[in-house]
């Protein structure tokens, strides 16, 4: 299986990647892209095994940390992440949306350890800018 990629996306609209309002960061939702182009498109499949989806969950985590990571000032480290909101691009038999988001759970519980653990939002959606399979936005406290 191939490794996710450190990659830093750029805005397709008028947009942050992340904002800081004092010790808190928000991103915008990522998607899983490197280089600028998405490493699959479309939606997840009931009929897919759910490890089928694990890198296209852990790339978009990679890059909303990514992103989270370039507001850090120097001597600064992500101390909790407080929230992650994911978006399932999803066929409507597709039931797994928990199971296919542990998979960004466990991608930033190997990043940052019991700090990449905070709350969860998994929503089901008919369907993503640009056919993207999912989308990750996070909100991290910066210590």
């Amino acid at each position: 299986m191939k490794d996710v990629v450190k990659y830093r996306p750029v805005p397709k609209g008028q947009y942050e990647l992340a904002t800081r309002f004092g010790n808190i960061i928000y991103t915008a939702g990522m998607t899983p892209t490197v280089d600028g182009v998405l490493i699959k498109r479309g939606k997840l499949m009931a009929s897919h095994s759910e490890e089928t989806y694990r890198l296209i969950m852990q790339q978009a985590t990679c890059n909303a940390l990514s992103v989270a990571e370039d507001e850090l000032q120097k001597g600064e480290t992500i101390s909790q992440v407080i929230s992650m909101t994911i978006y399932i691009n999803a066929e409507e038999r597709l039931h797994g949306h928990a199971r296919i988001a542990d998979f960004a759970s466990a991608y930033l519980m190997e990043e940052l350890g019991q700090r990449g653990i905070g709350s969860r939002t998994t929503v089901g959606v008919s369907s993503l800018p640009g056919d993207s399979p999912v989308e990750v936005q996070l909100v991290v406290g910066v210590g």
